[in-house]
């Protein structure tokens, strides 16, 4: 079976797909079905025979100029769905920081990432974005550091946050580390 690396975030993780298109090279653009939904991403290892590693979906095809422009119509959404999110936040006095939106390649579907001290309950919030947005709703939790990943900047040593270059997996510091 053809395994193609495709990675969806500029310094996300690798996520491994099968496919029957062998002549896919690296930085070439992909539709690739994951239990998720469609989502658009860029080939980093190119197919090679593989049978050990474990799967998660499969790469469609390379990217067309409407899949692009799809996309392109997404990151409007994405920002009128962060606005409408931030609104009901905010009318609903959550203590919570919304830190990102992305829709999926077919726009029935959307992941709010956010930060907060504890566990919220936002249920409601999420029945208020699903019935404005008219689409699925999936919240996710995300941790400080993964919020330096996705926005980059500078860390002690003046160059670029290694989380946002390289580093994709974050070991566990303990308080005497910090």
């Amino acid at each position: 079976m053809l395994v193609a690396g495709v990675r969806f975030e500029r310094a996300g993780k690798i996520g491994y797909f099968s496919t029957d298109l062998a002549a896919l090279h690296p930085y070439d653009q992909v539709v690739v079905k994951s239990a998720k939904g469609l989502r658009l991403g860029r080939v980093v290892v190119p197919p090679r025979e593989e049978t050990q590693r474990a799967v998660e979906g499969k790469v469609l095809r390379k990217a067309t100029s409407d899949d692009l422009a799809q996309q392109a119509e997404n990151r409007k959404r994405e920002e009128y769905a962060r606005k409408v999110c931030l609104e009901r936040i905010e009318a609903r006095k959550l203590p919570m920081k919304l830190v990102k939106v992305s829709y999926f390649l077919d726009a029935r579907k959307a992941c709010f990432f956010f930060t907060a001290e504890g566990r919220i309950d936002f249920r409601a919030l999420v029945r208020d974005l699903a019935q404005r947005l008219r689409i699925r709703i999936e919240m996710l939790q995300i941790g400080v550091r993964d919020e330096a990943k996705l926005f980059g900047g500078l860390g002690h040593c003046g160059r670029e946050l290694c989380c946002s270059t390289f580093l994709v997996d974050f070991a566990h510091v303990s308080i005497r580390m910090a």
